[in-house]
């Protein structure tokens, strides 16, 4: 499982009315008993969900030294599904029209022969699901941080994560909410007296000229504001060109980062299309440079951080917080780096991205950020040769 070794990508989710106290042998046993694979069926288009103890596609053992670690429940989730793809029923049922309608005038099916087709079919569905050949099985890895209330979904929030956290809220009783950049910026205001504020903040505008109320990538059943994540990562860029490549968090320490390898960038109002570039230092490259002075903003980026000696290589999307590809760099020196530190490097990785962007919400809502939008706008801005040269 990739919390416990190899590169890691995640997303993050708050856990609300655990209230059973510290994860125990009862929280176990509910695991055991909501087993991947115990229940299977021939039923077609069935969908079942079950834990699995953490180690492979099969492992159905749980147990408390196993699976807590440092307070934390290391899991999986199975999806087993047994469906005949789409595209099959689809020819199944041409081919049984076809059949029916031969002899009629002009070839068309009549109203009872489209039933009886669809009939067959659906009789056939079921016989092929029933042999087993179309189960399919999908496995998500999860971490389950209870001293922080946190659990880290082992991909990208979607349809998987979804079946995760029904399981998890119908056998805990629990309740999970997805942890976009909007709602790190609202918890932060929340705890630091700046909530009036925050709800005040619309998207900014980088290039003169250019005004807009939303973009066009928000997701329009959420008020969360994800937008400053695309913002603190052009934020951060600024920085790293104009001032220091060491940021202090907000809650005192020292970061030392890079932006390397990948960059994803987008226009805000849909009108200029999308660029991705690859490189050892993409936004060093002159197309990065025209694609922010253009207006585009940064939806993904891969960066390199170095907290207290240790150091990160990941890849960070700018609204959903999502990492990917992380990488923990281990002292050469170190032999006992176990299955503890692991999880407590997850947790120190997640801390320092929150922290990085806490201190920019600290700017984002106070007096400072005139002064460092206004600089932002002067880095953007085409030099006095560009200018003459485009004349």
């Amino acid at each position: 499982m990739p919390f416990l070794s190899g590169s890691l990508s995640f997303e993050r989710f708050r856990v609300n009315q655990f209230e059973d106290g510290p994860f125990g042998q009862e929280h176990i046993e509910r695991m055991a008993e909501n087993v991947a694979g115990r229940t299977e069926t021939a039923n077609e288009e069935n969908v079942h969900l079950g834990f699995l103890g953490g180690d492979h596609l099969f492992d159905q053992d749980f147990d408390l030294a196993k699976n807590i670690i440092d307070d934390a429940v290391h899991f999986g989730v199975r999806v087993d599904t047994n469906q005949v793809p789409s595209v099959i029923k689809k020819a199944w049922l041409s081919m049984e029209l076809a059949a029916l309608s031969r002899e009629n005038p002009g070839g068309k099916p009549t109203k009872s022969q489209r039933k009886e087709a669809k009939e067959s079919v659906e009789q056939r569905c079921e016989n092929e699901a029933a042999t087993g050949k179309y189960r399919k099985f999908q496995q998500h890895a999860l971490l389950w941080d209870c001293s922080r209330d946190l659990l880290y979904y082992g991909g990208t929030a979607g349809t998987g994560s979804g079946h995760c956290v029904d399981l998890l809220e119908r056998v805990f009783g629990i309740e999970c909410g997805h942890i976009s950049a909007g709602v790190v910026a609202q918890d932060w205001a929340r705890d630091n007296d700046r909530y009036a504020e925050m709800d005040d903040v619309m998207p900014a505008s980088f290039v003169t000229g250019e005004a807009f109320s939303g973009v066009a990538w928000a997701n329009e059943h959420s008020q969360s504001p994800d937008f400053l994540g695309n913002e603190f990562l052009l934020w951060l860029w600024w920085m790293l060109e104009t001032e220091t490549d060491t940021i202090e968090t907000f809650d005192g320490i020292e970061v030392t980062l890079m932006l390397a390898k990948t960059l994803s960038l987008e226009c805000p109002i849909g009108e200029s299309g999308k660029e991705s570039i690859s490189a050892e230092c993409p936004v060093k490259l002159p197309e990065a440079m025209r694609a922010i002075q253009s207006g585009k903003l940064p939806r993904k980026t891969g960066m390199t951080l170095i907290r207290e000696g240790q150091q990160f290589d990941l890849t960070l999307q700018a609204e959903t917080f999502g990492i990917s590809g992380a990488r923990i760099h281990l002292d050469e020196d170190d032999d006992d780096f176990g299955p503890e530190d692991r999880i407590e490097a997850v947790r120190t990785l997640s801390d320092t991205i929150d922290g990085l962007f806490h201190t920019f919400c600290d700017r984002r809502t106070s007096e400072a950020w005139s002064a460092d939008l206004n600089g932002m706008r002067g880095w953007l801005a085409p030099t006095q040769a560009a200018r003459k040269s485009a004349a």
